[in-house]
């Protein structure tokens, strides 16, 4: 027993003395790659949005109809749907570095060829690889979580989402002013597929070898404080091999990487995952029911014009931008308890929705915008980060990939329910959305139980 105790002091010794170097040099450089993370989403984000709100006006000066139009605006949401899951399950098998540069490169693919878009048919086909492969915010999330703690997850996420709505916000203004020069569709659309080969650059220049290192000395860790010493030594030999297929697995058959990816979506969709899902299905379905006549009821409850809703909305965003910066304070505030954090910003979500669909004046409207800021931009920190906490870092492009498609659906439910609601009152869908956000809030008091632990609950099938 002696020397075995003599040899482990001999290690720690030498993790102290020769090892010491690279555990102090590791934190620095997961902080460089992380602020780096923070600029590949920002210039996601600054560069779609300098398009899109452009496109509907460009579809239709090229002869479309608003049917023609409208189909083709869902065809992007039904690719989303069916890939995003498929595209977050092969980050997990094939590594984020690979399956990143690839969905930078073919989406700016597809911004290229919607620069050349100069009938309606070359504006559809602009439109597919960007809509299979548009799934950048949700690898670079999954790559986050790869690379911070769960403690420091939701600040890291927050800052993240923060960083993206920054370029939400000035895109929109720079699209704007290229559209008023002659052919500034195109020229906004060639600025934005340069700005993903950017992207891409800086994605590929990142120290992916560091990070390597430092996950595997995070896994390491994480063995070491779960397991005894023998399940340990047979974990982190099950590790290797599944970090030394993850590497090499990039170029393996096609075929053998759709049976993973198969068999990934399986385990979770036979998980206890059900849950976090459908509140999550729930509270988006309620937002998107929100914003989906905001501008409309404005103008017919108060007489607002469309440019003071604009500039409320941008104000909103604005504020979702504070609100990601402070969930560090927040989170601290709440214990590090995500599930609590998550119910009661929700709550508070239904709350100020229920304020706005009954607002008197437009200054009760303001004061729901400004606060449901910070409640959405949390409850939405909150359910990625409660996701990957149930169901496991290992998983976790799956997880992102599984959420985002329930969003998706979201996205396609959501207007035809608000065009039945408005059939009854301007009220309707913000009403709507507070009868489903009381139904998200009843399923997590259902399962409070369930999350007592914070991540006890791992996933069943893995």
């Amino acid at each position: 027993r002696r020397p075995g105790a003599a040899a482990r002091m001999e290690e720690e010794e030498e993790d102290e003395g020769g090892g010491g170097r690279a555990a102090t040099a590791s934190p620095a450089a997961s902080a460089r790659f992380v602020r780096c993370l923070y600029v590949v989403g920002f210039l996601d984000l600054f560069g779609v949005s300098m398009v899109v709100p452009l496109m509907n006006l460009h579809i239709k000066s090229l002869g479309a109809s608003h049917t023609v139009a409208g189909i083709i605006g869902s065809l992007y949401g039904i690719m989303q749907l069916f890939t995003s899951t498929f595209v977050g399950c092969w980050s997990d098998i094939v590594g984020r570095r690979y399956s990143l540069l690839a969905c930078i490169l073919l989406s700016a693919l597809g911004y290229f060829l919607l620069g050349n878009s100069t009938t309606v048919f070359l504006f559809a086909i602009s439109r597919v690889p960007v809509g299979i492969f548009k799934h950048t915010l949700s690898i670079s999330k999954a790559l986050l979580s790869d690379l911070v703690s769960e403690r420091d997850r939701p600040l890291v996420m927050g800052r993240f989402n923060a960083a993206s709505s920054v370029g939400f916000i000035l895109g929109p203004v720079v699209g704007g002013y290229l559209a008023e020069f002659k052919g500034g569709f195109y020229q906004t659309s060639f600025i934005c597929a340069s700005i993903f080969l950017l992207n891409g650059g800086l994605v590929w220049m990142l120290p992916w070898s560091e990070e390597n290192t430092r996950n595997r000395n995070h896994y390491q860790d994480k063995e070491a404080n779960s397991f005894s010493a023998k399940s340990n030594s047979e974990h982190h030999l099950k590790s290797a091999t599944s970090r030394a297929v993850t590497n090499s697995s990039f170029f393996q058959s096609p075929w053998i990487q759709v049976a993973t990816v198969l068999k990934k979506i399986k385990g979770i969709a036979c998980s206890n995952l059900w849950d976090v899902f459908l509140v999550r299905f729930l509270m988006s379905v309620a937002i998107l029911l929100y914003y989906s006549n905001f501008t409309l009821a404005l103008e017919e409850r108060f007489g607002v014009k469309p440019l003071f809703s604009g500039y409320l909305m941008s104000y909103s965003s604005a504020l979702g931008v504070l609100a990601g910066c402070l969930l560090g304070p927040i989170t601290r505030l709440y214990g590090h308890n995500t599930y609590r954090l998550l119910l009661h910003s929700s709550t508070f979500t239904c709350t100020l929705v229920l304020l706005y669909a009954s607002a008197a004046s437009i200054w009760m409207v303001i004061l729901s915008s400004t606060f449901l800021a910070f409640s959405t931009t949390i409850g939405r920190t909150c359910i990625i980060d409660l996701e990957l906490t149930v169901g496991g870092n290992e998983a976790s492009g799956t997880l992102l990939g599984v959420g985002q498609s329930v969003t998706s659906v979201g996205r396609i439910i959501a207007p035809l329910l608000s065009g039945i609601a408005q059939e009854f009152s301007p009220c309707g869908p913000p009403s709507l959305a507070v009868g489903l956000a009381l139904v998200a809030i009843v399923i997590m008091n259902a399962n409070k139980q369930k999350y007592h632990s914070h991540g006890s609950v791992k996933l069943k099938n893995q």
